[in-house]
């Protein structure tokens, strides 16, 4: 068995900045959301992909991958997006297994809301607290681990 490429400080030291950065900005933006809006950070990104899809509709499938979510946990948090009445489901008339979910006007309407809060929440914790060219570093570097888990 070959030794670990182990993580040098200074690697170690931006490695945990990261993940501490990244889950306690998500967990606020989650509070953020549900409280002004009751919707999860889930909920919200599951809106604003159908928002940009034409007709504001997509396969569950598709859905499923552009929202980063297993289809098991998209399929549920559809629901609670049906049950609130800003998703619905429809069967693909050609394909007897696809589903589309599509966005309502009361979704859409929703989405507008709290997009407006939304924005702020991040321009006030990551946007306006990077300065710009490390900000650039940021969209260069995870545009490369994206690619790189694309590829696997």
């Amino acid at each position: 068995m070959s030794e670990p490429r182990w993580l040098d400080a200074a690697q170690q030291r931006d490695w945990r900045a990261y993940v501490d950065g990244s889950v306690r900005l998500t967990e606020m933006m989650d509070r953020d959301l549900k409280t002004r809006h009751g919707l999860s950070v889930s909920e919200y990104e599951i809106l604003v992909r159908l928002s940009e899809a034409p007709g504001h509709r997509l396969r569950m499938a598709e859905l499923a991958e552009n929202a980063s979510q297993s289809r098991s946990r998209l399929s549920h948090t559809c629901s609670r997006l049906e049950s609130k009445g800003l998703v619905k489901r429809d069967n693909c008339g050609t394909d007897k297994r696809g589903v589309y979910a599509q966005l309502t006007d009361d979704g859409f309407a929703t989405l507008e809301r709290a997009a407006r809060d939304h924005v702020e929440v991040v321009r006030e914790y990551l946007i306006d607290v990077i300065e710009p060219e490390d900000l650039e570093a940021v969209g260069r570097a995870f545009s490369a681990v994206l690619k790189r888990l694309d590829a696997t």
